[in-house]
């Protein structure tokens, strides 16, 4: 027999075993084999292991039970400015203010599995091994990507090229754009959140692997880059990485002296295309996102976009722009929608991490893809932020890296534990709290497939709290 105490200091599921009561059909010597609160225990333990991002950016948690839906109030602080005084005067008493910041707990996030009774005769480690790790590193994968996907809100802050490696001057870069938006610098403030190929770019820089310039051996022995230029630095798999495997229209710059930084409409030619606004496109030379605002000419002769022009471009630069689906459901999806979109035209799949917009809207309404896309299923990094009708232009992003460099408090992470049923129900539930993390593990025997269904979940929301606090480095 097991004894369960809940410790209300740290939301933790304390356990003492007292001596085991054995039954013909004990699974293994090892009684806890099917302990839920065990269970549920050892899964927040792999998912603080494996999750990145959500570990790097503001945590909000209580330890108070809530349901799908409901919405959370977190608070971004406020800020005080300095006034000037003489001897005789009194201080100048500000307000102390926070803004209040709704998240909706919309993000319920669950693996299920089956553990077949000839399975059941493993120990606790084997089934936690085979079973329970891969179930919560998958939730520690969706964390991330619902995390990671709130880069492109950040596009207003962009340094290097999508196509092209960073290098430290694109760090260094990325570190005064934050020095300009006033984001608070110091140790283990500052996080960035490469990909995998933005780290192996920059461990071929000098500048982060020799011993005598960095003082550690970490990037030589670990390949990690530890903290440079005022940044700690991260390498995770969910960061978006978008492959250059679709299929993309093509034009031409059309002006013999071309056109300079700061320009947003642009003549273009060697094109049969009619390009549509809301389009995403690059421009060689300056390879950033640009979004097609209003066009003209059939064929397309001149597109005006947003944001402008960062680098001055030449004539003839190639113009590449991305392909465009549309939501195909008759009904459409309401504001607030959180399942997947059944979508269609699209004649290459979409890919996971990629941008994809609603009509013509900026970056900062743009929404990142999570999961598995397929050429008509989309899952969205959150809720719809306005209704899409049938039929309506779903327009993909740019190929390339989007590493994001952020300050904790430019992102936050709400979560909440779910509430435990009683055993009565026929399941045995349990719920513990770790860390600003919630989970919960279900188990009921299922009679007529012959085994143990077990139901891992977690209930959490996402909400970028300030655009000025992170930026987004392309490669």
């Amino acid at each position: 027999m097991v004894e369960y105490k809940e410790n209300k200091m740290n939301n933790a599921i304390l356990f003492s075993a007292t001596e085991p009561v054995a039954y013909a059909n004990d699974f293994d010597t090892d009684s806890r084999a099917f302990v839920p609160e065990i269970w549920a225990q050892e899964s927040l333990m792999v998912l603080d292991e494996n999750m990145v991002a959500g570990n790097l950016v503001h945590r909000d948690f209580q330890d108070e039970i809530a349901e799908y839906g409901d919405v959370v109030n977190t608070r971004k602080p406020g800020k005080f400015t300095a006034a000037r005084k003489i001897d005789s005067d009194e201080v100048t008493i500000q307000d102390a203010s926070a803004e209040k910041v709704q998240v909706k707990l919309n993000q319920h996030l669950h693996t299920t599995f089956m553990i077949k009774d000839g399975e059941m005769a493993k120990s606790f480690k084997d089934l936690v091994t085979e079973y329970l790790k891969p179930a919560v590193v998958s939730i520690a994968n969706a964390v991330d990507q619902i995390v990671l996907a709130q880069a492109y809100q950040f596009l207003p802050n962009v340094v290097g090229q999508l196509g092209t490696d960073p290098t430290k001057t694109t760090v260094i870069a990325a570190d005064t754009k934050m020095n300009q938006n006033l984001v608070p610098g110091g140790p283990g403030v500052r996080n960035f959140i490469l990909t995998p190929g933005a780290q192996g770019a920059l461990l071929d820089e000098s500048e982060f692997t020799k011993v005598n310039e960095t003082g550690s051996v970490d990037a030589l022995y670990y390949a990690k880059l530890g903290t440079k230029f005022g940044f700690d630095f991260y390498m995770d798999q969910n960061t978006p990485s978008v492959a250059s495997t679709q299929t993309t229209q093509g034009a031409t710059v059309n002006l013999t002296a071309g056109y300079a930084a700061g320009l947003s409409t642009m003549a273009i030619d060697g094109t049969s295309d009619t390009f549509l606004a809301g389009q995403w496109f690059t421009v060689a030379g300056d390879m950033i996102p640009h979004v097609i605002t209003s066009l003209s000419g059939t064929p397309t002769t001149s597109i005006t976009f947003a944001p402008a022009l960062k680098t001055a471009v030449e004539n003839n630069a190639v113009v590449t722009v991305y392909p465009y689906g549309a939501v195909d459901l008759t009904a459409g999806y309401d504001a607030g929608w959180v399942k997947d979109l059944v979508v269609g035209t699209f004649s290459d799949v979409p890919l996971k991490g990629q941008m994809v917009s609603y009509g013509i809207t900026s970056a900062r309404d743009a929404y990142g893809l999570i999961g598995t896309p397929t050429i008509i299923k989309l899952s969205l990094d959150r809720e719809t932020q306005s209704a899409m009708v049938d039929t309506s232009q779903l327009n993909l992003g740019p190929a390339g890296d989007y590493s994001l460099g952020i300050h904790r408090n430019a992102i936050a992470l709400v979560s909440r534990p779910l509430v435990a049923v009683d055993s009565s129900y026929g399941a045995q539930q349990a719920v513990v709290s770790y860390n600003g993390l919630s989970m919960r593990v279900s188990m009921q025997y299922d009679g007529t497939k012959q085994g143990m269904l077990v139901t891992v979940d977690t209930l959490c929301g996402i909400k970028t709290l300030d655009t000025d606090l992170g930026v987004v480095m392309l490669g």
